[in-house]
């Protein structure tokens, strides 16, 4: 993966990162809606809409990827003096963290509802429910 030619690259690439982000998380957040009403719920639309937005996010994760480890290399003063694409990261961080409890909460509704078998959820372990308790009882004792 190259690295983006100029920090106004970078900005247009992570802009355009986030914009995906927000994107699911509209088509989350609409699927975590009709998943709440008592009226049947049919995957159809919410399945081909995924499948067509899946790909855009693996290959801009993996710019992502390739643009944060660019961007932690350049010298500190000139990170700092680059708001905007701290920002951007920043945004980016904070939006990923809710697209994965949203999708999360879905599958969970599918499940109460019988519409996803349990053998499709990923395992507990790989969900790590007690990981922020654990980090900080870990540090604590430190």
């Amino acid at each position: 993966m190259n690295p983006p030619t100029d920090l106004a690259d970078l900005a247009r690439e992570l802009q355009s990162y986030l914009d995906l982000s927000r994107e699911f998380l509209a088509l989350f957040t609409e699927e975590n809606q009709t998943l709440r009403r008592p009226q049947p719920w049919s995957p159809g639309a919410f399945n081909a809409e995924r499948k067509r937005l899946l790909p855009r996010l693996e290959s801009g994760l993996i710019k992502l990827r390739s643009h944060r480890q660019w961007w932690e290399r350049m010298p500190a003063d000139q990170r700092e003096s680059c708001g905007e694409i701290r920002n951007l990261f920043r945004d980016i961080q904070n939006l990923l963290p809710r697209l994965l409890l949203l999708d999360r909460e879905n599958q969970q509704e599918m499940l109460r509802r019988g519409l996803m078998p349990a053998t499709q959820l990923p395992p507990a372990a790989s969900q790590r429910p007690n990981f922020v308790a654990n980090l900080y009882r870990r540090h604590a004792a430190v």
